[in-house]
């Protein structure tokens, strides 16, 4: 039966909850999800036991199911190859004709101790030793046993379709003190059309790997000899960010924000107060100037909380909006740095909004309209999950309660669905995480709303009420877009480095046909850029079939063609991104046109 008011704690909207449709197919979902991680589970076992078969000194540690797939981690000397994977593949679509039963056994923690010590898997050891059970539950399917909690499929036989798809290195427990293993990785579905699906699917997120158009753009690269996770912007990747950047500068200002900007490193004790150290340190990095300790920001709030601090406030102030394009710097540890999306450096465009408590609820629809508007503009869907208060927290359980009270009250005072994520806020408050989905419909975690009653209360923040009292405000942490860096990353994969043309780093290259053209097309660049049109010139003496094949490469919306002809009449031939093509076009028309997609943004 389906839980109602498990559904409502999801914000399934109330009038659904007598929709016998909508019921039964959130509960077949819910099925058939605990299947495909059964499947998928399952899958990771056999392939173990592929392995074990095949290369008998590999060690087994740990292989669940994961989102989109599976993988198990192994210790092997040699290391595994890209050959290996088909091998191993094969072995398992053995291991699956067998039809080899999967059999459950419930066994005391010391014998299950002794027996994966018999077999040299010391990682399986471990990973017992650590169990406060006296019992653990072992699987079985023909010479292979694991330890594992399950559930699993009855036989070998019933798994689906499944491939392997790639190596990867991966620390034991995910400690980068412990010793590094190779993590295969794989994926699993009930038939062949839906693995063949996903498989096209990771095909296209290949093509738009933003690591890939990254360089081919010339937007940025990462260095080894700068350090991991340090992103250094080339001029077009510069340019993009600048055009960003004064975007939200822009509609920052429209909306009533004052700018601000502070320090990279603030003394220690403004981190002990805040309860950043107790809570946070392991992500800081810290410093010690003339014998005094620093720490390196990770988050801009300290700076804005000491702006409110340097003078009276009263009720008549509040709101008070306060933005920064911050820099801050957080110890990602290296095995989940990723290009642009997981750095160590990066630049929030954050806010901070100190206000009454009678002005949250209006003051978080502002900020979801913002969202909604800036998403809309970047052709974004997005959906919305309130994270609650986790294992560690600063602040009352009463104004805990009050802060989730008011974001959830939002959300379904505008009929917005929601999920809950148990115990993942900040620290020092709960959050609204606002979810994009991309062109090829995956999701990204960039806005977030964060509801703050701790960080008030710890510097002493107060205004002078109507009655002459002071009273204590309350601090809302807002991002729109994030880390910019993760944004531009998720913007090169959602359009495909194909950047609208107000986005565009490079708007227009006009190109020559003969060198009898390059003083017009040099006059015709200089007018342009005096127009605000961000424009190149390939006046190369090269055929002209080159050149448009390069500017294609670099997905420049237009390219502008000037030959004899065009040069008399004062016009130009435009090839447009999307393979169309225009014929003599007046110049002046042309501006227009480039100029007025510039406005769309808005």
């Amino acid at each position: 039966m389906i839980d109602k008011e498990k559904l409502k704690m999801l914000r399934i909207s109330p009038n659904l909850l007598n929709d016998f449709g909508v019921l039964m197919a959130e509960e077949q979902k819910e099925h058939d999800n605990v299947h495909l991680d059964m499947l998928r589970h399952s899958t990771s076992h056999v392939m173990a036991q592929a392995v074990r078969d095949l290369f008998p000194d590999a060690k087994v540690a740990i292989g669940p199911s994961i989102e989109n797939g599976f993988y198990y981690d192994f210790d092997y000397e040699p290391g595994f190859t890209e050959e290996d994977l088909s091998k191993i593949e094969n072995r398992m679509k053995e291991l699956v004709k067998m039809d080899l039963p999967i059999v459950r056994k419930m066994v005391g923690k010391e014998e299950a101790i002794a027996l994966f010590r018999s077999m040299g898997e010391n990682f399986k050891v471990e990973l017992i030793e650590d169990i406060g059970d006296t019992e653990v539950s072992l699987y079985t399917q023909g010479n292979f046993t694991d330890l594992c909690r399950g559930p699993h499929l009855p036989s070998t036989g019933k798994l689906g379709a499944f491939k392997l798809l790639s190596l990867a290195g991966a620390y034991w427990k995910g400690d980068e003190k412990n010793k590094m293993l190779t993590r295969i990785y794989g994926t699993a579905f009930p038939d062949e059309a839906s693995l063949n699906n996903y498989l096209n699917f990771l095909e296209e997120v290949k093509k738009r790997d933003h690591r890939r158009l990254g360089k081919e753009l010339d937007l940025f690269s990462l260095s080894d000899d700068v350090g991991a996770g340090l992103v250094i912007y080339h001029p077009n990747g510069a340019l993009l960010r600048y055009i960003l950047e004064d975007f939200e500068r822009k509609e920052h200002l429209k909306r009533g924000y004052q700018f601000v900007v502070g320090p990279h490193i603030l003394k220690l004790d403004m981190w002990k107060r805040s309860g950043h150290f107790d809570n946070y340190r392991d992500n800081m990095y810290f410093t010690k100037i003339d014998d005094v300790d620093y720490g390196i920001k990770p988050m801009n709030c300290l700076s804005h909380i000491m702006v409110y601090r340097s003078k009276i406030r009263s009720y008549r102030d509040l709101p008070l909006r306060y933005f920064e394009l911050g820099t801050v710097c957080r110890h990602e540890k290296s095995g989940v740095l990723h290009g642009l999306l997981r750095v160590r450096e990066f630049t929030q465009d954050d806010a901070h909004i100190f206000l009454r408590q009678d002005q949250l609820h209006e003051e978080i629809l502002n900020i979801i309209q913002f969202v909604r508007d800036v998403m809309a503009i970047f052709n974004f869907e997005y959906e919305m999950e309130i994270s609650t208060r986790p294992e560690k927290y600063i602040g009352t359980l009463e104004d805990w309660n009050k802060a989730e009270q008011v974001l959830k009250s939002v959300l379904v005072s505008q009929d917005i669905p929601f999920d809950i994520n148990e115990g993942d806020g900040a620290f020092y408050g709960p959050k609204i995480d606002v979810k994009l989905k991309d062109a090829i419909g995956r999701k990204w975690q960039c806005a977030t709303i964060q509801c703050d009653f701790a960080l008030p209360e710890r510097f002493d923040l107060t205004y002078v009420d109507s009655d002459s009292k002071r009273k204590r405000p309350v601090m809302l942490h807002r991002v729109i877009l994030g880390a910019m860096e993760r944004f531009i990353g998720i913007l090169i994969e959602h359009y495909g480095g194909r950047f609208p043309v107000w986005l565009a780093p490079t708007q227009v290259i006009i190109m020559s046909i003969t060198d009898e053209q390059a003083s017009y097309v040099s006059a015709l660049h200089a007018n342009m850029i005096h127009e605000g049109i961000r424009a190149e010139v390939d006046t190369r003496n090269e055929k002209l079939s080159l050149k448009i094949r390069e500017g294609v490469v670099k997905k420049v919306p237009y390219l502008l063609i000037v030959g004899k002809k065009e040069m008399a009449n004062d016009t130009v031939s435009v090839r447009v991104r999307d393979g169309g093509e225009l014929k003599d076009v007046a110049i002046k028309d042309f501006i227009e046109r480039v100029k007025d997609e510039n406005l769309l943004r808005r």
